[in-house]
């Protein structure tokens, strides 16, 4: 199959986990014998200069960029407020992004439009104008959701009110475009109900993130333990909430008990506040060229998100590689966990406290849960397997 993947920012290289989830599908769609070609936005929070991509990854997928800013800009968040459109949508629509599109779909017949993320789903009307190929959704998250959880958590009454009405817009949006998609692959079965909930009846199938697990070579012989560490991206409002939330509420508590302990946090684009910390065994390591050394480096892995959606791409990497997990249920949706066997699922500040102690004063039990989430990534989140299954569904949608 001819697969047209467009992405609502540069995949490669892969620096956070909606890139990794991108780029991961890019090679395993290749290797299941596919043809893939990538078309990105390259956005201001995510830009890529050409001379930084891999040859490698030029020659397999014979990418486009197209500059589109998409930075919020308050004068046309203002303006927005009167028209009734969502303002996370319109920032992505370009017309030079519409006409390298057409281009594209006028030179070549493609079996498969794959649209990486809601983002780009302004699109649609001009690949059914130009193309006869299939278009299927690959949705991360459902993300009205993760805004109204954001508004929910909010503590200034203006903010609320300002992301309540980002999340009913984006709502109405998202909903509106269910059917109008041959097909819909999200990441989660949780999303894929809420979809069909929602009046879906565009055929949905259940594709999890994936790792090429040769990839992921746990090594323990510079593993600090004990240690605790978060890595993700700083410019996503969920993560710095959450890391808020973690050193508000669970890390000075643990310190008492544990006043030698560490906390690593890495990740690009970290905000100011973050930066600034001047806290005893709080080290702000920031973006890390190499996160397998990074994670490898350390021990357990907190992730304390209480807003977003969809799969933590991360949580499957250290997993991956040996790590000990902390999450609340909202960071684990979408992974087939078995709580207190390969994660620990910890929602309050109490059970926070009370798993990092545990996990913290007994090596032995966190070594197992570390073992038991690295054979389950190796079980159930292999990539081809993952890849073979998507292309199968193209398969059988280019047949109807």
């Amino acid at each position: 199959m001819k697969i047209l993947q467009i992405c609502s920012k540069i995949p490669f290289p892969p620096k956070d986990g909606g890139s990794i989830a991108m780029d991961i599908l890019t090679h395993g769609l290749i290797e299941c014998g596919n043809e893939v070609k990538v078309l990105a936005i390259n956005t201001p929070k995510h830009f890529i200069n050409e001379a930084d991509i891999d040859q490698e990854y030029k020659n397999k997928t014979s990418y486009q960029l197209v500059f589109i800013d998409t930075a919020v800009k308050p004068l046309a968040a203002f303006l927005n407020l009167f028209s009734g459109k969502s303002y996370n949508i319109s920032r992505f629509y370009s017309k030079e992004f519409e006409k390298v599109l057409i281009e594209l779909l006028s030179s070549q017949q493609y079996d498969v439009v794959q649209l990486e993320t809601l983002w780009v789903a302004p699109y649609v009307e001009t690949i059914r104008k130009h193309s006869k190929a299939k278009i299927v959704l690959r949705s991360q998250n459902v993300e009205y959701a993760i805004w109204e959880r954001l508004a929910e958590a909010s503590g200034n009454p203006l903010k609320k009110a300002y992301l309540k009405l980002l999340a009913k817009r984006l709502k109405k949006y998202e909903l509106g475009m269910l059917n109008k998609y041959d097909g819909i692959a999200t990441i989660t079965e949780l999303d894929a109900v809420s979809f069909k909930n929602s009046g879906c009846k565009s055929p949905i199938i259940h594709i999890p993130f994936g790792i090429d697990t040769k990839k992921y070579k746990a090594d323990t012989s510079t593993t600090e333990f004990p240690s605790v560490f978060h890595i993700g991206a700083m410019d996503w409002m969920p993560n710095s909430d959450a890391v808020k939330w973690f050193l508000e509420k669970v890390w000075e508590k643990v310190q008492i008990q544990h006043p030698n302990v560490k906390l690593y946090l890495a990740g690009r684009n970290m905000p100011d506040w973050m930066k600034q910390l001047k806290i005893k065994n709080i080290v702000v390591v920031g973006e890390v060229e190499d996160s397998h050394k990074f994670i490898n480096s350390k021990s357990i892995m907190i992730v304390p998100l209480t807003s977003g959606g969809g799969m933590r791409v991360k949580i499957i990497e250290g997993m991956a590689l040996g790590k000990t997990i902390i999450s609340t249920a909202v960071g684990a949706e979408g992974i087939d966990y078995e709580n207190n066997k390969n994660i620990l699922i910890a929602n309050t500040e109490t059970e926070f406290i009370e798993a990092l102690n545990k996990c913290i004063s007994d090596r032995s039990f966190s070594d197992n849960m570390a073992q038991n989430a690295k054979s389950l990534v190796e079980n159930k989140y292999d990539n081809l397997k993952i890849c073979k299954k998507l292309s199968d569904f193209y398969q059988i949608l280019i047949t109807r």
